[in-house]
């Protein structure tokens, strides 16, 4: 499978010592690859690097071969995201928000919108008030407007936090089926560990800002254990090193 996402390295450190150190990750074409760890553990700060939000100390990002640092519209031209919250103008309806966002891509018209608007969930309520909207609706229209670009890489920090359980089913089912009908590629940090499970098929585990494993979901459940069981196996494992380290 071809890498559409490859950071090698990657190492941000911030004054107070927290940050990054050393993350290499490879999301694959196909991929709903599941960036996971507790808060704090440097999730997204990496996403911001990937985006071009935030500048690493040491490392490389390329999406689909392009370096992010060095040719960053190219690097973005398929790649859409939602980092931290998904912003809009609460006084205005859905629809114009997204004929407003729109107007960055040139390829993104009516017709694109609509389209979008279907797919999350929110044609029917197009024109309503971003403000009459419940939090997972804003998040569905935050996905929306990463939708525009037709990109075929999608990267979410953190899409279900804060929502009941219905609106993180709504988020969760609507990624799978993006995944499935429109083979959109995603990257997404969480730290609920089911959701990561129900809708991931590849996961990275972050521990104090490093990455400590990469593998397949089915790998690290091959021996009946769940997602939760064998995140902690690997926790104890990274402490185990440290301690004889």
């Amino acid at each position: 499978m071809e890498a559409v996402a490859a950071v090698d390295g990657l190492t941000k450190v911030y004054r107070n010592d927290r940050g990054i150190r050393d993350v290499t990750m490879t999301v694959r074409e196909g991929d709903i690859y599941g960036f996971f760890g507790p808060n704090g553990a440097g999730k997204t700060t990496v996403m911001k690097i990937m985006t071009g939000l935030s500048r690493a100390d040491r490392g490389s990002v390329r999406l689909f071969g392009h370096a992010v640092d060095t040719h960053f519209e190219q690097a973005m031209a398929q790649t859409g995201s939602l980092i931290e919250t998904a912003e809009a103008y609460t006084y205005m309806s859905a629809r114009r928000n997204l004929q407003l966002a729109a107007r960055f891509y040139p390829e993104a018209d009516d017709k694109r919108i609509d389209e979008v608007l279907e797919w999350v969930g929110l044609a029917s309520f197009a024109s309503e008030k971003v403000k009459q909207y419940s939090l997972g609706m804003k998040q569905r229209l935050g996905i929306a407007a990463a939708l525009l670009s037709q990109p075929r890489l999608l990267i979410l920090d953190e899409p279900t936090n804060g929502l009941d359980i219905e609106g993180m089913v709504q988020v969760r089912e609507l990624i799978v089926r993006l995944a499935r009908e429109q083979r959109i590629t995603f990257l997404i940090s969480s730290h609920l560990i089911h959701e990561m499970e129900l809708m991931c098929n590849r996961i990275g585990i972050m521990h104090h800002g490093r990455l400590i494993r990469e593998a397949a979901v089915a790998e690290l459940t091959a021996d009946g254990s769940t997602l939760e069981m064998a995140y902690l196996r690997e926790i104890e494992r990274e402490r185990g090193l440290a301690a004889h380290g």
